[in-house]
């Protein structure tokens, strides 16, 4: 099974640059790596370019032109050019553990799809990481009790502890909670089958809620992604969130019909 790990961004060249760094460190090598670049400047472009030239990942990067916040679609446009049969989603600014593509695949499993977990990193502790010449997840891993003392993590034992499949990982039904688009996974199949991302849900906000209450309404198993898949979300100031309630309702509406 080969994967695709599509990694959106914009115009975050610091936090891309460390992410794609700690994808070049899986144990598993099987994947690809779709950048689902939503607007960036040409600077983007030119870092990927160069970074594509001493690097072993297969890496593509798929582009639109900067007409606001529209993840939705720069995802599927990303997804479209994908040749894995299973999609990973992550974003830009989450640095990923070594075993993460690894993880993932163990989860992976026909009929069920994966909504992942982060560790919060402050702003603090971002500029520092971000100060470091090159990603380190040794160096990283040294620090990460002495991190969650200072409140640099908001978790630890999940970094440390890594939890297999099970029956426990299942959700019983529809659930808002704990839906990360910075961290998700599909079968490409399934994520063809409902037409991708909602992609006119533009501006900050619950098109990942909507993309997994229709994976869901397939009938689909959502699985947890905790105690395996976790990663390093870096700090970043508020997205603009004028449309995030707007996007809420028309998710609610679809829940409701559903129930009706």
């Amino acid at each position: 099974m080969k994967i695709s790990v599509v990694v959106s961004t914009y115009n975050r060249i610091d936090a891309l640059d460390f992410v794609l760094q700690s994808l070049e460190t899986q144990t598993d090598p099987n994947f690809e790596v779709l950048i689902a670049d939503d607007g960036s400047k040409p600077d983007t472009k030119d870092f990927i370019e160069s970074f594509k030239l001493h690097s072993k990942l297969q890496i593509k990067h798929v582009w639109h032109e900067d007409l606001g916040f529209r993840l939705a679609l720069i995802r599927n446009l990303a997804s479209a050019e994908a040749s894995g049969d299973y999609f990973i989603f992550l974003d830009g600014d989450c640095i990923v553990q070594p075993d993460f593509v690894s993880q993932h695949r163990k989860l992976a499993k026909q009929g069920c799809f994966i909504t992942g977990s982060r560790v919060l990193l402050n702003e603090h502790l971002t500029k520092e990481i971000l100060s470091w010449p090159k990603w380190n997840f040794h160096k990283f891993t040294k620090q990460l009790l002495s991190y969650r003392l200072s409140g640099g993590i908001n978790k630890y034992w999940p970094l440390k502890i890594k939890l297999g499949d099970g029956a426990w990982r299942n959700y019983k039904k529809f659930v808002w909670r704990r839906i990360k688009g910075c961290n998700m996974a599909c079968w490409k199949a399934d994520a063809l089958a409902i037409g991708g991302f909602d992609e006119t849900m533009t501006g900050w906000g619950h098109e990942d809620a909507d993309f997994v209450f229709r994976l869901h309404n397939k009938g689909l198993i959502r699985k947890s992604g905790s105690w395996s898949t976790e990663v390093l979300h870096l700090y970043h100031r508020m997205n603009d969130q004028s449309k995030a309630a707007e996007n809420a309702r028309r998710v609610r509406e679809k829940i409701l019909a559903k129930a009706r």
